[in-house]
């Protein structure tokens, strides 16, 4: 599949995809679709403050020259060093106008590269510790100097953090949710960086995996390096129901991974983080995050 989202298939292979996964999306879920126990919840959000631990010591690191892939082995040793060696994917970095995907042809392409952090240049850190089997994955966006656009985006960002659980509140579908963030984004003025990532995900399910000690094993090519062995396994068995892709039409129910990537011209933005999907209500898992509190120290 070419990169980026268009409103019609660009063939019939893309077109014989959206169908399996407008299909599969409402037939398959393998479990996912449950509500969390409130013992489970407790898990996800100590795997996610590790991780918002992990992006917020790293950043603070960040100095004009550092390297993308510098960052992202700093990343991995704060993990090490702080009692987990397993992830859902690698940890990435991107900096400057990789923030926005720009020059990248594949997905491979989208590991960490030798390109050196600017001053005033966006950067965005992403990472993903399994932690007791609990998933945490979280993306920040950081610059080192001002960047007054970065500022700008993180505004619009807590905007629009707040109108999604709503939506997912709502009647709608997964697949009008990723169109009606898409709208949202374009009307902004900015671009749609995450339909830059496979199947277009907005965000993905979250899961507890089996409880291994030990590194997680890597499928080192392509796309699929990003992932590790076991949670690339855990994902085709879900099959399109784990994306919030713009073809899902099944059930909301559940954990995700909230995703929203932005873009402009030199840069870009994101936050990731779960959000909680319960028969009567949706919320963020904690609200005690570094975007959030960035965005009340800035408006105090």
């Amino acid at each position: 599949m070419p990169l980026g989202y268009t409103p019609e298939p660009t063939g019939p292979l893309d077109r014989l995809y959206r169908s399996i996964s407008r299909y599969a999306s409402h037939r398959m879920a393998g479990g996912a679709d449950r509500q969390a126990t409130a013992e489970a919840l407790k898990g996800f959000r100590r795997a996610q403050r590790l991780a918002y631990d992990a992006v917020e010591h790293v950043a603070a690191q960040l100095v004009p020259g550092i390297t993308e892939r510098e960052a992202a082995d700093l990343l991995a040793d704060y993990l090490r060093e702080h009692g987990t060696e397993r992830f859902l994917h690698r940890p990435f970095a991107w900096f400057g106008d990789h923030a926005r995907f720009d020059g990248y042809s594949g997905y491979g392409d989208y590991h960490p590269s030798d390109t050196p952090l600017e001053q005033g240049a966006t950067a965005i850190l992403d990472v993903s510790p399994i932690l007791d089997g609990y998933i945490g994955d979280v993306g920040y966006a950081v610059s080192v100097g001002p960047n007054p656009e970065l500022e700008k985006a993180r505004e619009f960002m807590l905007v629009l953090r707040s109108e999604i659980p709503a939506m997912f509140a709502s009647a709608m579908t997964p697949a009008e949710i990723w169109h009606t963030v898409n709208r949202r984004i374009i009307g902004a003025g900015y671009d749609t960086v995450h339909a830059k990532y496979p199947h277009c995900v907005l965000g993905h399910r979250v899961f507890r995996m089996k409880v291994r000690k030990g590194s997680s094993a890597r499928v080192g090519f392509r796309a699929f390096g990003w992932f590790s062995l076991d949670t690339n396994l855990a994902f085709l068995r879900l099959g399109p129901s784990a994306a919030l892709s713009p073809e899902h039409v099944g059930r909301k129910l559940g954990l995700w991974a909230i995703e929203p990537h932005i873009g402009w011209p030199g840069g870009g933005c994101k936050f990731e983080e779960i959000l909680v999907v319960e028969e009567k209500r949706c919320y963020w898992l904690d609200d005690d995050v570094p975007h959030v509190r960035n965005g009340r120290r800035a408006a105090s």
